[in-house]
């Protein structure tokens, strides 16, 4: 007799509210913490009613200042326990640390922290995640792809850290977790390196030839389907449907959606003495199962 098959796992659906900014900390902000930044954008993730938060180009302090902000708001429901910060640079910020960020609303467990190949530059790019504490096989991700073109080692080296993310978060799901990863992927959504993420079921005149196995979150948006709304400050004409780049994406996997989805970009900020960025902020909302 064989032996006993294990049941499989049980899994639960759940609704996510997720929410991106490149927040150009150092090159528009001088690593200011007083100049409205801040109350910009964590006011944002309060109103949008923000699950998790994903910040890139971000100062340490500037770091500690939203920590500091949503901690008092009441924003997360563990005060201790809700974000995680990673260098890109130790010292690109008048000395102190540039990066990324995630926060969330619920508790955090241990973060996974990857450095991504190099592109020749000072910074050092990184892939940041972290699950909740509560439900382990929920994992939230941010990254911020090279803008850079350089062929490095036989391949452009975008191609090459866009890659290694894509089988960091393929591994979490043969795992058996449901990622969300929000971020600057530094490329518009018919690229053809965005082919390996994008899955075959998207195939429209605006992003065809896909292999992969996600959606982005704004990808059905009637004002321009398959690519979504522009995330960068007014005046770009570099994207589709004559509008602005989107390089700032929310994706999920495929197979772990369970029921709609979608996305959104937001009119940047100017109460930071001017524009607060020259990305704008992108949110989104997803329902996906998640292995209990």
């Amino acid at each position: 007799m064989g032996g006993a098959v294990a049941a499989p796992a049980a899994a639960v659906t759940a609704t996510y509210d997720a929410w991106t900014w490149n927040v150009a900390g150092w090159k528009m902000h001088r690593g200011s913490t007083t100049d409205g930044l801040i109350t910009a954008l964590a006011n944002s993730i309060r109103n949008r009613d923000s699950d998790f938060a994903a910040l890139n180009e971000l100062c340490w302090s500037q770091y500690k200042a939203v920590q500091s902000n949503l901690r008092g708001s009441g924003w997360p429901q563990d005060v201790e326990n809700f974000s995680r910060f990673e260098p890109h640079n130790d010292t690109a910020c008048g000395g102190e640390p540039f990066g990324l960020a995630i926060f969330s609303r619920a508790p955090l467990g241990a973060a996974n922290r990857y450095a991504l190949a190099e592109d020749g530059s000072s910074e050092r790019r990184k892939l940041l995640c972290a699950p909740l504490e509560a439900r382990p096989h929920l994992r939230f991700c941010t990254t911020h792809i090279t803008p850079s073109n350089d062929v490095i080692n036989g391949e452009k080296i975008n191609e090459t850290q866009l890659g290694e993310v894509l089988a960091r978060v393929e591994a979490f799901h043969a795992a058996g977790d449901t990622v969300i990863i929000a971020g600057d992927f530094n490329a518009q959504p018919h690229y053809g390196r965005l082919n390996p993420w994008y899955a075959p079921s998207l195939d429209v005149a605006n992003n065809s030839g896909n292999t992969g196995a996600y959606r982005e979150l704004d990808d059905t948006d009637s004002r321009c389907v398959g690519y979504g709304e522009t995330t960068v400050a007014d005046g770009n004409t570099e994207g589709l449907c004559g509008q602005g780049k989107k390089i700032d994406l929310i994706f999920v996997r495929e197979d772990r959606l369970a029921g709609a989805y979608d996305g959104d970009s937001l009119s940047i900020a100017t109460s930071c003495g001017g524009p607060c960025s020259d990305h704008r902020i992108l949110i989104g909302t997803v329902t996906v199962s998640v292995t209990a």
